[in-house]
């Protein structure tokens, strides 16, 4: 059985799909008592699953009449995309922003099954026997490097 974050996530996904538009505004405490949780469990699922490296832009206003705004963004094409992940990587980047970026990128069919896992498995952690900072800092010149391979071949 699935736990109450990952129902929430699905029907939001789903809720934005049969919306028919890459907008989706809900209210946190109405979305919080349909699911029988606290408000901060609906933060915590906009927060780590609906994040810009995989592909969305949330807009939250807080208080009685507050909302939150879900939008999908989609880049124009597949160049468009690796040089948007590119800029998002910046001077470093920890395992689980990485493995979102190429999640997405297999999301938007950008690459393939096969070369998800490779980068995943190039980007582990388990590889790099350094402090913190010295392997997402490695880890972001690794992603880049292959989102430039990606982008122009």
């Amino acid at each position: 059985m699935r736990n109450i974050t990952d129902l929430i996530e699905h029907y939001l996904k789903t809720m934005l799909t049969r919306s028919g538009d890459s907008l989706l505004e809900i209210k946190r405490s109405e979305l919080a008592k349909q699911f029988q949780c606290v408000p901060s469990q609906i933060n915590y699922v906009i927060r780590t699953r609906f994040t810009v490296e995989k592909g969305y832009m949330v807009e939250s206003k807080r208080g009685g009449g507050g909302y939150i705004r879900i939008q999908k963004v989609e880049a124009h094409d597949d160049v468009a995309l690796f040089d948007h992940l590119s800029q998002l990587v910046g001077e470093k980047i920890d395992q689980q922003t990485a493995e979102n970026i190429v999640v997405r990128l297999l999301e938007e069919k950008a690459i393939t099954r096969r070369e998800a896992n490779m980068m995943l498995s190039a980007l582990d952690r388990t590889h790099f026997k350094l402090s913190v900072a010295h392997r997402d800092h490695i880890r972001a010149n690794l992603l880049k490097a292959m989102l430039q391979v990606l982008m122009y071949e």
